[in-house]
């Protein structure tokens, strides 16, 4: 079918027709017209070839016919639409001089290229016969209603058109305004022959239709998409993609942006067994889903991180706390305590959504959920900072330590002893901040070193060293415990 197809001679099947063509460039001059025509307008080929239209046709350009000739013309020219007039006088000179009243019906139809009207091509009849036959019938009140009825008809015609006109306007603006990306791809080339607001929107608002998709989307030629266009058509199975990352320009060259886009390349068919003669494209943008769905995950595997390590907190508390050298009621006095601490540091912590906690509000947590009444006793002096939160834990879990400490053999053993904790924070270029706290006690019972080193010795002395790579002394002098911690912050995104 196809090689007979080919082996047409549409130029001769032109010319032979028995209907009048003409066929019409953009700027309104005449490029050729069948033997029909010339018949019909009593014209030469060589009188009409290369002139303007109204200049081989000259009309007043304030009469109805020049007006409707003229404004269908250009309706097709803006549209690149097809128009019909359904009844023109358009009066056509003689070749013996003067004008013949005449009645004509036209079609234009649009030639396009590359999405753009090339030619139009003018089909008329001429019906001044029938019009005049309208004539003598309506006055000698023969044959009225065969007569009429067929410009009646070609007035439905024309209806019809116009309401037809109307719903592919309405079918146009409901493409255009559909709230996901729509597009019309043709011929092996991949034109774009149509695209939705949505659809210029997500490729930076660029000129797109009429073009090839490797001319108007080049970036998408190496991610694979036109071969996916490729092999949609030639074999005519659609394709429907789920997330897929594509990397697109912005707006006016602009940066590559990254989108994860749901989408289906649909073949469409002519006719059946047929190759598709384009590809319909339709589908959304779902990078903020995507990019919710990732934070969600990250969110997950953060929850599960706290979690170990909370657990691995409580379970080192539990096993110091509850050793065989411990009365059962002390011991679990002191795991409860040592449970509060903890708690306390996590409220801070969850009160800024687990991103960064106050230096001074982690301190002032940790000394108030200790030492309750004998808050006042401890002073605080030292500037704010954030801390990281896994900082803010295991900078609470060493107060509560020292505190405890305090309590049971210092500063805070008895009703007169004072504690003083004094800070400051050093910024080190290119380097990580440095924090220095000094823990003072005085006015308590005098001190010696332990026998032993304790579960809270340990934890101020082994948790911090591990958790902020830093430097812990603890000196027991006669006039009471002075703990001095060296450490260096962590990032709060680390």
């Amino acid at each position: 079918m196809l090689a007979r197809a080919q082996s047409i001679d549409f130029e001769a099947l032109f010319g032979a027709s028995p209907n009048p063509y003409v066929l019409i460039a953009p700027d309104l001059t005449i490029v050729t017209m069948n033997e029909a025509y010339l018949k019909a307008t009593m014209r030469e080929r060589d009188d009409l070839l290369g002139k303007p239209m109204f200049e081989a046709f000259p009309s007043d350009p304030e009469s109805e016919s020049y007006q409707a000739l003229h404004q269908s013309l250009e309706r097709v020219l803006q549209s690149g639409e097809r128009d019909e007039i359904a009844l023109i006088r358009y009066d056509i000179p003689l070749p013996s001089g003067g004008y013949e009243e005449r009645y004509w019906s036209a079609t234009h139809t649009p030639l396009l290229d590359a999405g753009q009207v090339a030619y139009i091509l003018q089909h008329t009849v001429d019906v001044t016969e029938l019009h005049r036959l309208r004539t003598i019938a309506a006055e000698a009140g023969h044959y009225a209603r065969q007569a009429t009825g067929v410009f009646q008809r070609a007035h439905a015609v024309q209806e019809a058109n116009q309401t037809l006109s109307q719903e592919t306007q309405r079918l146009r603006t409901l493409f255009e305004q559909a709230p996901g990306f729509v597009a019309v791809l043709s011929g092996p080339e991949h034109r774009f022959q149509m695209a939705n607001a949505a659809y210029r929107r997500l490729v930076g608002d660029r000129e797109i239709v009429g073009k090839t998709v490797v001319e108007a989307l080049p970036e998408v030629v190496e991610q694979g998409f036109v071969t996916l266009h490729e092999q949609v058509r030639s074999s005519g199975d659609a394709y429907i993609g789920r997330s897929v990352r594509v990397l697109l320009e912005g707006e006016q060259e602009g940066p590559i942006e990254e989108r994860f886009l749901d989408f289906i390349y649909q073949p469409i068919n002519a006719e059946t067994g047929a190759e598709a003669s384009g590809v319909f494209v339709q589908g959304h943008d779902v990078t903020e889903q995507r990019r919710a769905e990732e934070r969600q995950q990250l969110l997950i595997h953060e929850v599960n991180h706290r979690v170990k390590n909370t657990l691995s907190i409580v379970q080192a508390l539990a096993m110091q706390s509850f050793n065989v050298r411990m009365e059962p009621e002390i011991a679990r006095k002191t795991f409860d305590a040592r449970l509060n601490a903890l708690s306390a540091a996590h409220n801070l912590l969850t009160t800024q959504n687990w991103e960064s906690a106050g230096l001074l509000e982690t301190i002032k947590a940790s000394i108030a959920a200790t030492t309750g009444a004998n808050v006042d006793r401890v002073r605080l002096q030292g500037p704010d900072t954030v801390v990281a939160p896994q900082t803010a834990v295991s900078l609470a879990m060493a107060i509560h330590e020292l505190c405890t400490n305090a309590i049971k053999y210092g500063a805070l053993s008895n009703e007169t002893g004072t504690v003083d904790v004094r800070w400051s924070v050093r910024p080190i270029e290119n380097g990580p901040t440095e924090l220095e706290i000094e823990w003072t006690e005085a006015g308590g019972p005098p001190v010696q070193p332990p026998s032993r080193r304790g579960f809270g010795t340990r934890l101020i002395e082994r948790g911090l060293s591990a958790e902020l790579r830093s430097e812990v002394e603890l000196e027991f002098r006669p006039t009471g415990l002075n703990c001095r911690i060296l450490a260096k912050l962590p990032r709060i995104s680390e």
